[in-house]
């Protein structure tokens, strides 16, 4: 049996940023979906992860961006046979998002971030072209922006428990050129894992700007576990 792929959003974005992804897995053979996450917390956020795993057989590739990394490493479901984490965070037990996002100095272009009125973090319109995706053209930036969805600050603040990556094989993307989460940071997270690491001088939204490589190493994943 084939695995499937469950593909896992970050902060400010949505799952149409997979696009091309999922298209290039079809074109392998490969059924992907893309997991909605409401971003209002993390434990909401892997619920609505379990409710799209109910609906796709095992085995399953997870797959998780940025943020959705700690979203991918809190799943129980046992379905699930490996993840992939594409320039992600990836918090070990007792540790939270915010603990790994300020692991190291942020690059010069990284946005100063801090949540509104109702709690919730946006990105500043400028930093999808400075550092979101400075390698994606500006009609891909200008749709970033616009289809931006807010994370709650409070989601950032959870403690993770055992996470699902000392328990499954992992694979891990480490985007060389991210302006958001330090190289220096995936590679520490990476080692840490035990993932099986590919680097690539992409920037932080690989699935949109560079699709190739990240289904490259999805597939790899895929056919190990399929």
């Amino acid at each position: 049996m084939t695995a499937n792929v469950v593909l896992v959003h970050g902060a400010w974005a949505d799952g149409s940023s997979w696009t091309k992804v999922i298209d290039g897995l079809r074109v392998n053979g490969v059924l992907a979906v893309a997991a909605p996450l409401p971003l209002t917390s993390l434990p909401d956020d892997v619920a609505a992860l379990h409710r799209t795993l109910e609906h796709v057989e095992g085995p399953v590739v997870l797959v998780g961006h940025a943020y959705a990394g700690a979203v991918i490493s809190s799943t129980s479901d046992q379905n699930v046979a490996a993840l992939v984490y594409v320039a992600a965070l990836a918090p070990d037990e007792g540790e939270t998002v915010a603990d790994v996002f300020n692991r190291a100095d942020h690059h010069p272009d990284a946005p100063k971030i801090g949540p509104d009125s109702h709690g919730l973090i946006w990105l500043p319109e400028e930093a999808f072209a400075k550092a979101f995706a400075q390698h994606a053209t500006e009609a891909e930036q200008a749709v970033l922006a616009a289809t931006q969805r807010p994370i709650a600050a409070e989601s950032i603040g959870v403690q993770l428990m055992r996470p699902a990556w000392k328990d499954r094989p992992s694979w891990f993307l480490v985007a060389e050129e991210d302006r958001m989460i330090p190289a220096e940071t995936q590679q520490f997270m990476a080692k840490r894992m035990g993932a099986r690491v590919h680097t690539a001088p992409v920037d932080h939204v690989p699935m949109v700007t560079a699709p190739a490589t990240v289904i490259d190493i999805v597939m790899e994943a895929v056919r190990e576990v399929g």
